[in-house]
């Protein structure tokens, strides 16, 4: 029952769900529209919005093809290839390889969202080259589903936001929260770990009684996912030649990021942002390449999946400015929508609703910071005017946020590029496990 439930969902969204350039364009339209007869602005305006954000995201948009691209480059080392090969050859079986895969990244992305982002595609690539008969698109679905818990994690930015004193907290909380909230409150906090232990514990269960029967399955020959990278290193060098295949002027570099790496993590402890990861990500590829030429050919065969991630993230921006522009009279999209949950609300019903409402603002602000700073100034002193406590109505949030990302393309890209699929061959899993997280976190939201 349950794999034909799954296989209408896969059926369903390959039939209906777009390219990922194609659903941007299309939620760019859809939000245009609803800003004129919601809001009452003019197109002008909105077009006004639209281009005023469409440029906001540059600086991440490199961060996210940075993480795909230094990823990559790092999983084509000959030690980290085998390293992998290695963890790839325990499963011996699809159903195992899927419980392995979804684990892994699980616990990556809880640790780290952008280490979580790559080191579940990249390991669920290496399993489909060596267990026979694993459904790849199940796979890669798998090594994606681990992101729905990183805004219970390290890396979680709303709560960290929450923890940090800064000087715009209570304007930013429209003077519900005064005070940091510490970590203890909100990332392990009651109403946090349980549902995170809770998912660790069961969505590998639940990926591994998605994978289709064998004559359903979707293989991928092996030969299709080799990175042929090796260079031929000519016999008579020209010097330039030679300071391409010399490990020395590697090392060098590679030693000061190494260094920079050793005092970031002394001075700021285990502080693992987007920039640090890239970092990491980056110098350890160019030492364990050995060579510049292999690191240049690394990231050469590398780059090529980062295509989505620049064209799509600046219409994804404009998205966001539609979303936050007001009209005349100070009125939002994003506004309008947070203010309907919280205008449905009660103090027990409060949690879910914040929940639902961030989960759908997230479709069209897919960005934690840029949904915190849409929604904190409404769903915070809501919370607070109704009794609910600060920290659990901006987990509420977080979690919101987390939850849509397993069908929302735009965070999928890079886990896509590295995989060689198109979200519509991972979508249909997702969902799935969009459902069942929705039901877990709006349940223990509510009890605890």
């Amino acid at each position: 029952m349950f794999k034909k439930f799954t296989n209408a969902s896969v059926k369903l969204v390959q039939r209906f769900l777009p390219d990922p350039f194609l659903f941007a364009v299309i939620l760019t339209l859809i939000v245009f529209l609803l800003g004129i007869f919601s809001t009452g602005q003019s197109p002008i305006n909105m077009v006004n919005h639209w281009s005023g954000g469409f440029w906001n995201l540059l600086a991440f948009s490199m961060q996210m093809a940075l993480v795909l691209v230094t990823g990559h480059t790092l999983a084509q080392a000959p030690i980290i290839k085998r390293g992998l090969r290695n963890l790839a050859s325990v499963p011996k079986s699809p159903g195992s390889a899927i419980f392995a895969v979804t684990l892994v990244a699980l616990i990556a992305s809880w640790i780290n969202w952008g280490f979580g982002l790559v080191i579940g595609a990249l390991y669920a690539k290496e399993l489909a080259k060596k267990v026979k008969g694993v459904d790849y698109r199940l796979l890669i679905a798998s090594g994606y589903s681990g992101f729905v818990i990183w805004h219970a994690g390290f890396s979680a930015s709303i709560p960290l936001t929450l923890a940090t004193a800064t000087a715009n907290l209570e304007e930013m909380t429209r003077g519900a929260v005064t005070e940091p909230i510490p970590t203890s409150e909100t990332i392990f906090a009651l109403f946090t770990v349980v549902p995170v232990l809770v998912l660790i514990a069961t969505i590998p269960f639940i990926n591994k009684a998605m994978h289709p029967s064998p004559e359903d399955a979707v293989v991928v020959d092996p030969k299709l996912l080799e990175d042929d990278i090796e260079p031929e290193i000519p016999v008579n060098q020209t010097p330039a030649e030679k300071m391409e295949n010399s490990p020395v002027l590697s090392i060098a570099i590679g030693l000061m990021g190494v260094t920079f790496v050793v005092q970031h993590f002394i001075q700021n402890g285990f502080d693992l942002n987007l920039n640090v990861v890239n970092f990491i990500f980056l110098f350890t590829g160019i030492i364990l390449h050995g060579t510049p030429r292999r690191f240049l050919n690394a990231v050469t065969t590398a780059v090529k999946g980062a295509g989505g991630i620049i064209i799509q993230f600046p219409f994804y921006a404009g998205i966001m400015g539609m979303m936050t522009g007001a009209s005349a009279e100070g009125l939002s999209l994003a506004q309008q929508m947070s203010t309907f949950f919280v205008s449905v609300s009660t103090e027990v019903t409060f949690p879910f609703f914040a929940f639902l409402s961030a989960g759908i603002v997230n479709f069209f602000v897919p960005s934690g910071g840029g949904q915190w700073a849409v929604q904190a100034p409404i769903m915070m002193p809501a919370g607070a005017e109704l009794g609910v406590d600060a920290a659990k109505t901006a987990m509420a949030v977080a979690w919101g946020d987390g939850w849509t990302n397993m069908i929302q393309p735009f965070w999928a890209l890079p886990a896509l590029g590295i995989a060689g699929l198109g979200a519509k061959d991972i979508m249909g899993y997702c969902l799935i496990n969009l459902i069942y997280v929705g039901v877990v976190v709006s349940l223990f939201l509510v009890i605890l």
